[in-house]
């Protein structure tokens, strides 16, 4: 199993001035201890407090700009949003954006996006934000824009909501075939379907015990429908994982990677409520990292 770290906070001591000497130190020190990806939310305001988190009086990176930092402080982890809100930006601009990250990474980037949720900042910021059914629709036509401008042909995109004269991406990314593509979700009806037909990955949302082997059950059988091979998809999940009261946490940590694992989760990314701190990564490094491997 592999493990990856999102970062969906940046409330650390020293406020904004210390934000990009602490970002550097926790992506090196994550690196180091044997994550293999890190992540960032795609959000302008932290999230509301119902989510479990402070709020937009709490600061909040931008996404891309944040994983292009990330690129330069490190040297093998792969990197990528959980998730991009589809609205967010032109489905044309975004491609340009993660192939751009994946050039100057040496082709370590994914694309991960999903349908959005958060109407607060979109509103707030004066971004249009349609109603779901649209949002999922778009989802769909940037996914097929995506495969498009990655497939290396340039012709025009006609869809419903978005239209490209010249879908051109050049450079091209490094990864091969292209980065991969990550649907975030746990939408059985419309979420699955679309991991089944476009991308490369998919992130189930704090599932809970049991809650990933039924996700993928539904997934295997929306591959089938289609004719789709269910093993190249790779199966990843977010969780919290919280170290903070010694061994008691780290067994807890443990045993709920290791269930994962056991309900086919491939790669499993972690929220840490304190790694800014570096002691739980380098905990995770030393622990429960090669726990999961044993």
């Amino acid at each position: 199993m592999r493990v990856g770290l999102q970062l969906p906070s940046f409330t650390w001591p020293g406020g904004p001035a210390a934000i990009a000497d602490r970002l550097r130190s926790i992506a090196r020190t994550a690196e180091d201890a044997g994550f293999s990806s890190l992540w960032v939310m795609d959000h302008f305001f932290q999230l509301p407090p119902e989510t479990g988190w402070d709020g937009p009086d709490r600061p909040m990176l931008e996404a891309y700009t944040t994983l292009g930092f990330l690129a330069a402080s490190t040297q093998r982890v792969k990197l990528g949003a959980l998730v991009t809100g589809v609205v967010y930006r032109h489905p044309g601009l975004l491609v340009k954006t993660a192939t751009t990250l994946d050039v100057l990474a040496g082709g370590r980037a994914y694309l991960g996006i999903g349908a959005g949720w958060y109407e607060r900042e979109a509103v707030g910021l004066g971004v249009p934000w349609p109603a779901r059914g649209e949002r999922f629709d778009r989802l769909e036509e940037t996914l097929r824009i995506a495969q498009l401008m990655w497939s290396g042909r340039v012709e025009p995109f006609e869809g419903r909501h978005y239209r490209l004269a010249e879908p051109l991406s050049n450079p091209a990314p490094l990864a091969r075939p292209h980065p991969p593509i990550m649907i975030g979700g746990n939408g059985e009806r419309r979420t699955l379907r679309l991991v089944a037909r476009y991308a490369d990955a998919c992130n189930l949302l704090v599932p809970d015990p049991g809650e990933s082997r039924r996700k993928l059950a539904v997934l295997r059988e929306h591959c089938q429908a289609i004719g789709r091979n269910y093993d190249l998809i790779e199966k990843t999940s977010l969780i919290e994982a919280d170290l903070r009261d010694g061994a008691a946490g780290l067994r807890r940590v443990i045993d709920r990677l290791r269930g994962q694992s056991e309900e086919g989760i491939e790669h499993v990314i972690v929220n840490l409520p304190n790694a800014e701190e570096l002691g739980p990564l380098e905990a995770f490094g030393r622990e429960v990292i090669p726990a999961l491997s044993a």
